[in-house]
């Protein structure tokens, strides 16, 4: 009868509390948007499964390793405390993904058409504006969000995961599985967000704007194209440099044409891999007593009024331009200065057919699609460089 209640109280029913039944609903359910409908399912499979397993009780995914006076580990850590200290604390799989990213870019658009960098650039102002309301809710009261939390959170408006997760580890480790699950859902949500947004900034005639066709880029200036971005990044902002080198290096594998094999790993085998352990290893911070609070709710909502204001600064950026510009330029592009590539430049493209049924965007949507890479990456340098010391 002992062996019964002993074997009773150490199963995992009865040390589970409220939250981490609660937790593990929450990974169902991203389980269930990720499967049946489809929202970033390559993300929040591991992350949904890496919530389930950190919540199990008694299970010890998460431990950290016992050391004793003597400096002998007497026990060592659960499998998710390696995944996330070893690859997301340290840095190295956002900046992984980050080159397989870059191996499967094409900078042809935004060389072809290089204002459309600015563009890229307009759609950050969404990071810099949620960073700005975060810091003022928690002067109000309504939120306790520090200044690294508040960085953090306006990542989230680039619309770029592995960046997100890569500043948030840096900055707010304790929010980064609130701040990776927004920032996913959001770029997941891409094509139900931009739409209305798009529709609400521009007429019919401006959605209508046909641009001319591109002009061909040649091999040597998409070589020397990464490597001068690097160095003038390195040069003025040495914090951004992780980021944007581990891109220019798989765009720079991509372009040269000598090293396919390597190019074909780091898109394909080497991105899968890293992405595998990347969502169990944010999953690790998705346990009961840092996901359920109130200011994750506050991360949710800035998270989603980030992107937004990220996607009408595009708009309102290229609608500007367009008064001025040689060459008209279809507002739709603006939007996609976000960068979930390729995804918003489809739906840039997609709203461009319905008001022109010849208006093909998709190439041209794709040069601020790309710009909005490098300035996620940018803007994470400025708030690591200015945040990183409070």
């Amino acid at each position: 009868m002992t062996q019964i209640i002993t074997l009773w109280h150490e199963s995992g029913i009865a040390q589970m509390s409220a939250g981490q039944f609660t937790m593990m609903l929450v990974g169902v359910l991203l389980l269930y948007l990720a499967i049946r409908k489809k929202f970033e399912p390559l993300l929040l499979v591991p992350i949904g499964f890496g919530t389930l397993l950190v919540n199990i009780p008694g299970a010890g995914f998460e431990a950290a390793p016992i050391i004793d006076a003597m400096g002998h580990m007497e026990s060592p850590g659960g499998m998710m405390y390696y995944i996330y200290n070893i690859g997301i604390a340290s840095g190295m799989f956002p900046l992984i993904i980050f080159m397989g990213v870059g191996a499967m870019t094409d900078f042809g658009p935004l060389l072809a058409n290089p204002k459309t960098l600015l563009l890229g650039a307009a759609a950050q102002f969404g990071i810099f504006a949620t960073v700005l309301g975060a810091v003022s809710l928690s002067a109000a009261g309504i939120f306790d969000f520090s200044l690294r939390d508040a960085a953090s959170i306006g990542i989230i408006g680039g619309a770029d995961g592995p960046t997100a997760i890569f500043v948030t580890s840096k900055l707010s480790p304790d929010i980064l599985g609130a701040v990776a699950v927004a920032a996913y859902s959001y770029m997941a949500l891409v094509p139900i967000i931009q739409p209305p947004i798009m529709r609400l900034l521009t007429t019919e005639d401006e959605r209508a704007i046909r641009m001319e066709q591109l002009r061909p880029v040649s091999t040597t200036e998409k070589i020397v194209f990464p490597l001068t971005l690097l160095l003038l990044v390195a040069l003025f902002l040495p914090s951004a440099a992780p980021l944007l080198g581990m891109f220019c290096f798989g765009n720079l594998m991509r372009e040269s044409g000598v090293v396919e094999r390597l190019s074909d790993t780091t898109q394909n085998a080497l991105i899968n891999i890293v992405t595998i352990f990347l969502g169990l290893g944010v999953g690790s911070k998705m346990s009961a007593d840092k996901f359920l609070n109130w200011e994750t709710l506050g991360i949710l909502v800035l998270g989603a009024i980030a992107f937004c204001i990220g996607t009408a600064a595009g708009v309102l950026l290229a609608k500007l331009m367009n008064r001025w510009s040689k060459h008209p330029i279809n507002p739709l592009i603006g939007s996609a200065g976000v960068s979930a590539v390729p995804m918003a430049a489809r739906v840039s493209n997609k709203l461009g057919l319905e008001a022109n049924p010849h208006n093909h965007l998709l190439m041209h949507a794709m040069g601020p699609n790309v710009a909005g890479v490098i300035g996620s990456a940018v803007a994470a340098g400025v708030m690591i460089s200015m945040v990183g010391g409070h």
